[in-house]
């Protein structure tokens, strides 16, 4: 099990949203998303890291994708994004069985809600006003193959990720995984940070969770 120990930084003092991705790259504790979980079916890798920060009321997260043959169809929030170019993170309280989870795709439209399992769980809409979304994209060749690298900055309030408004993020340990996936992409690929040990996909796994200790 990876673990992952995440700093604590004035973030929110930061007047622009590129200063702050600018102190993630400088402070931000970095999470490799490299595990090929089902590499018979599933081969396809990519360069994927995320970078973590909080300031006691927000999580911080900044995923670098590099070199993918991306999709991007949906433009509503609570859409099919996994089907899309997307980077997700999934974390649970310590102690609780309940999680949440929180999907991007590259076009910044994003997914999340609370769950009991895979199949029962409730949608964040009151949540996603408060939930900032940053992306950048730059399309390339190798050699004839258009792919492009990209990226993704979301800010998520404590009351999100199920914390009380009395409650600090400071100190508290999160049970979590960082993914990157793409179902229909050209070149479909399931990968995470802590590895996961079933026969087909699937990320709502909290048996396999990491751990992150937030400062």
């Amino acid at each position: 099990m990876r673990t992952l120990r995440v700093p604590k930084q004035n973030v929110s003092q930061l007047e622009t949203v590129f200063d702050k991705i600018k102190i993630l790259h400088e402070a931000g504790a970095a999470a490799p998303i490299d595990q090929v979980n089902w590499k018979d079916d599933f081969p396809k890798s990519l360069p994927v890291t995320v970078r973590v920060a909080h300031d006691g009321e927000k999580l911080y997260l900044y995923y670098t994708v590099i070199g993918e043959a991306v999709r991007a169809v949906n433009t509503g929030d609570f859409g099919s994004v996994w089907e899309d170019s997307c980077v997700e993170f999934f974390m649970q309280r310590d102690g609780e069985s309940g999680y949440c989870n929180f999907e991007c795709n590259i076009l910044g439209v994003l997914l999340s809600r609370r769950h009991e399992s895979r199949e029962k769980g409730e949608m964040q809409t009151s949540e996603m006003p408060l939930i900032l979304r940053f992306g950048t994209i730059c399309h390339r060749y190798e050699g004839d193959r258009q792919v492009s690298d990209w990226t993704m900055y979301l800010e998520i309030p404590k009351k999100a990720l199920g914390f009380d408004s009395f409650e600090s993020l400071s100190g508290q340990r999160l049970r979590a995984n960082f993914y990157k996936c793409g179902d229909e992409t050209p070149e479909p690929h399931f990968l995470s940070w802590n590895p996961i040990d079933l026969p087909k996909p699937n990320f709502h796994v909290p048996q396999f969770f990491g751990l992150l200790d937030l400062e």
